[in-house]
């Protein structure tokens, strides 16, 4: 069973999977790339973004660099999109990433604390640095030099960018799902309203 995107009363996709017979060649071709590759399916960002292949096919290749060419240790990867999918209150992204980081080695308290929107407790340095960034970057769009220097110092300078452009991503897709009402999997609990 899905879960609806967003905590308004109408919840009803926006924009649901186009049917073989209403794509154009050019969305049947994206479709048929992101089939191909490491995804295997279109699903939840590939959904909406079908609408302009153009930009799912770009997106996606961008995706599947962060996802899978990656510099950062997976764990630390999957809590940014963990964090960056709960600060924009995706449920697509949070009930795919955040097992994804719990198997990953993340901690289940520091989940449940970023499920309610409160800041999880004794991290490691390098999760700490990390959802310093994504608090910092998604807050005041930029970092301090203190966070600046203590993630360079942490994930070096080609795993700050790895990391900026990571948390840049994973809020486009966020957002382009939660204009579309992509509803998530189901498998994991939902992110429940809070007070921002």
């Amino acid at each position: 069973m899905t879960t609806p995107q967003g905590f308004a009363e109408n919840r009803t996709e926006r924009l649901p999977k186009l049917a073989e017979g209403e794509m154009s060649d050019a969305q049947r071709a994206a479709a048929e790339a992101i089939v191909r590759g490491p995804r295997k399916a279109i699903f939840g960002p590939f959904i909406p973004l079908l609408h302009k292949p153009a930009l799912m096919e770009r997106l996606g290749d961008l995706g599947a660099v962060l996802r899978f060419e990656s510099g950062l240790p997976e764990r630390i990867r999957e809590l940014v999109i963990a964090m960056t999918a709960r600060a924009t209150d995706n449920q697509f992204e949070w009930q795919t990433h955040a097992p994804l980081a719990l198997k990953a080695g993340v901690a289940q308290t520091t989940l449940d604390a970023l499920a309610a929107r409160r800041a999880p407790r004794d991290l490691p340095a390098d999760e700490a640095a990390a959802l310093d960034v994504v608090a910092e970057i998604l807050r005041h769009n930029g970092l301090s030099d203190a966070s600046f220097m203590e993630a360079e110092r942490i994930f070096g300078c080609s795993g700050v960018v790895e990391l900026t452009v990571l948390i840049g991503y994973f809020a486009t897709i966020c957002w382009v799902m939660n204009i579309a009402r992509t509803p998530g999997p189901g498998t994991y609990p939902a992110l429940q309203a809070t007070p921002a």
